[in-house]
């Protein structure tokens, strides 16, 4: 069957063993000097390794696989302790793999192994007035928890009167679909953007998006980051950037914003400043 499971270039990879912890399920290991993928049943494809190698060498992609299979993971994971256990819930919880987590739960019971506490990865764990509403209780993760955000929020209670103009200077914006040969990149202040970010920042036009030039993706959904590293590589390489600026949202999984760009720079060889600016869940600056 076809599904995505990891792939590692072997000629970038250095054997440093990085991604070796962020795997709890056992599918990575060193040997020989390379990191390998063990067993296709152990992979689930969720790519949580991806960003913690710092040559860029894994990634996730698509190719005939043996199906994954939860099962033979938490018997593979069980031994290894609550540790263990609790960072492979966590990171299904992650990524939204409910069905996932719950065959994992069901396993720890019916082999009588205590459930430990747990919430997403990178979320803190349950407050005690959060304890025992849910009978596997983990603490909302800011990225997947449903909530609302109240309205009417303007400096000075008051709103700005008027339409508001766009400070859009280039199109496309999707990083996927820009040429790196536009011209719109020569000396260019680049702006670089996740997909949630000007949604949830009301300034977004008016404070990060005026005078810059533009791109957005996103870091959780979409899958071939590599791709992306390489256009921006291929930006920075064919043109005079003056400055990159990278806004993500406060949740764990749009770090890997910064990561792409970061990756790509090393790629092109350039030396760009580079400014983070975080939104918070809430529509503030961090």
């Amino acid at each position: 069957m076809k599904r995505k499971v990891i792939g590692i270039d072997e000629e970038k990879c250095t054997g440093c063993g990085e991604c070796i912890p962020d795997c709890p399920e056992g599918a990575l290991q060193v040997i020989g000097g390379k990191a390998r993928l063990v067993s296709d049943l152990f992979c689930d494809g969720l790519g949580a390794c991806v960003g913690t190698c710092p040559e860029g060498a894994l990634s996730v992609t698509e190719h005939e696989a043996g199906p994954y299979d939860e099962s033979a993971v938490m018997a593979r994971i069980a031994p290894q302790g609550e540790a263990v256990i609790r960072a492979h819930l966590e990171h299904l919880l992650a990524h939204d793999e409910r069905g996932l987590h719950d065959q994992a739960v069901a396993y720890l019971q019916a082999n009588h192994i205590s459930v430990p506490e747990h919430g997403p990865a990178g979320c803190p764990p349950p407050s005690p007035g959060q304890r025992g509403r849910h009978p596997h209780p983990f603490a909302g993760c800011p990225g997947s928890a449903a909530r609302s955000i109240p309205g009417g929020r303007h400096i000075d209670g008051q709103k700005t009167p008027g339409p508001q103009a766009s400070e859009l200077r280039q199109w496309p914006v999707q990083l996927a679909l820009v040429s790196p040969d536009a011209p719109y990149f020569d000396d260019a202040d680049l702006l670089v953007s996740a997909d949630c970010a000007p949604f949830a920042y009301a300034g977004f036009h008016g404070e990060l998006l005026r005078g810059r030039i533009l791109v957005i993706f996103c870091p959780k959904l979409d899958s071939d980051l590599d791709a992306y590293v390489a256009k921006l590589a291929e930006i920075f390489s064919r043109h005079t950037v003056r400055s990159i600026t990278v806004v993500h949202m406060e949740v764990p999984c749009c770090g890997g914003a910064g990561y792409v760009v970061e990756r790509a720079l090393e790629r092109s060889g350039k030396k760009i400043p580079v400014k983070d600016v975080t939104v918070t869940i809430d529509g503030q600056l961090a």
